[in-house]
């Protein structure tokens, strides 16, 4: 049965994502000859040419033409499929009520609003995010704590589209909020470091007073994990590989620990995959604890530990509505601030960044500060 699906689910995704359009966009309305031959032939070109070029994009070759199209195709697909499915639940609604069959005026709205949410969340995905203010509060941190501004970049996935511009943009924004300490929460860059690296060195110019802090997502153990530890240390980043280091100021102490994402854990990579007890070895239990770990869902052994706040990205807020539903079913939380236990708080950022179509549909991305209050 598992082997019938390996085969099975990749043949049907793809008819499925291109044959209800194709049928609610084509098939449907009256169009004339030349119209439906042509619709035809452009979703036609369009199913074999998706395959193509992930392959291309995303195989051995990793050619980086084919993969800026390709995910720009998955993301056009998704959202026609997503507008297409709620606009024949629209037409049946309206043929059950005594309508006679709107298939041709539901077709346009559906292209219109496809469209209208391609553009808009192109921009939205392309755009230096806004900058989300939090106030957290953490009871156990020393007045000297009381008031540290923590920024949070994650999720910036330097890929295949060069956003070298837009990386030295985001280091502006970023420094422009005079943070204490920034924070990258993995999912830094999707390639090699020497593919990558252009797109990546502007972070070497983010300031933080008290500490540039870097962890690994799953991404990078698609790529080279240890490289781009490495190179984000020798950026001047700490990278908090299942360690942790004391800030301290006004004579109160804090700790930010990180740990690796659990794709590490099996990507053959000697010491990686998250240890907790690793990170926190040697941490005093009376000093409070912000921990970096990718997914939201490391929250759960977080909690175990009494982690005071942990940080997290991974989820894109979904991305491209409404993906959402799938991202909650594996995760806790979607975006924004929340309490797991007695003591542990979770701020998962929807990201900063995008990952593969280039496209952000009601899932803002965002540069986040968070304030670390004593009480309220």
């Amino acid at each position: 049965m598992g082997r019938s699906l390996r085969v099975v689910v990749p043949i049907l995704a793809p008819l499925l994502l291109f044959g209800v359009p194709w049928l609610s966009l084509v098939l449907a309305p009256d169009w004339p000859a030349a119209g439906f031959v042509t619709g035809t032939v452009v979703f036609a070109a369009a199913l074999l040419a998706l395959p193509a070029l992930m392959v291309l994009g995303h195989g051995p070759r990793q050619s980086d033409a084919a993969a800026r199209t390709g995910d720009a195709l998955l993301g056009v697909v998704w959202v026609l499929f997503t507008w297409s499915v709620l606009g024949q639940l629209v037409r049946l609604v309206l043929v059950l009520s005594g309508v006679d069959d709107p298939a041709g005026p539901v077709a346009v709205t559906t292209a219109v609003v496809a469209a209208a949410l391609l553009v808009t969340g192109n921009r939205a995905a392309m755009r230096v995010p806004p900058v989300r203010e939090v106030d957290v509060v953490v009871p156990r941190i020393g007045p000297g704590i009381d008031g540290l501004k923590i920024a949070v970049v994650t999720d910036t996935h330097f890929g295949p589209l060069d956003r070298t511009k837009w990386s030295e943009r985001v280091v502006a924004a970023v420094n422009g909020l005079g943070a204490d300490v920034v924070c990258h929460a993995g999912d830094l860059a999707d390639g090699s470091v020497a593919r990558r690296r252009k797109q990546v060195d502007p972070l070497a110019g983010v300031h933080a007073a008290l500490g540039r802090f870097y962890i690994t997502g799953n991404h990078e153990y698609f790529g080279e994990a240890q490289a781009w530890l490495d190179h984000m240390a020798g950026l001047g980043w700490d990278t908090l590989h299942n360690r942790s280091t004391l800030v301290e100021r006004g004579g109160d102490r804090i700790v930010f620990a990180g740990i690796d994402d659990p794709t590490g854990a099996g990507s053959g990579l000697p010491g990686h995959g998250p240890d907790l007890p690793a990170a926190l070895d040697g941490v005093p239990s009376e000093v409070p604890v912000v921990l970096l770990a990718h997914q939201p869902k490391q929250v759960t052994e977080a909690a175990e530990a009494g982690i005071d706040l942990q940080i997290s990205g991974h989820t894109h807020g979904g991305q491209i509505w409404p993906f959402h539903l799938l991202v909650r079913l594996d995760q806790p939380t979607l975006g924004g601030l929340s309490r797991h236990g007695e003591r542990t708080q979770l701020y998962n950022s929807r990201g900063t960044g995008f990952w593969g179509p280039p496209f952000r549909v009601f899932a803002p991305s965002e540069i986040t500060l968070l304030t670390l209050r004593r009480s309220v």
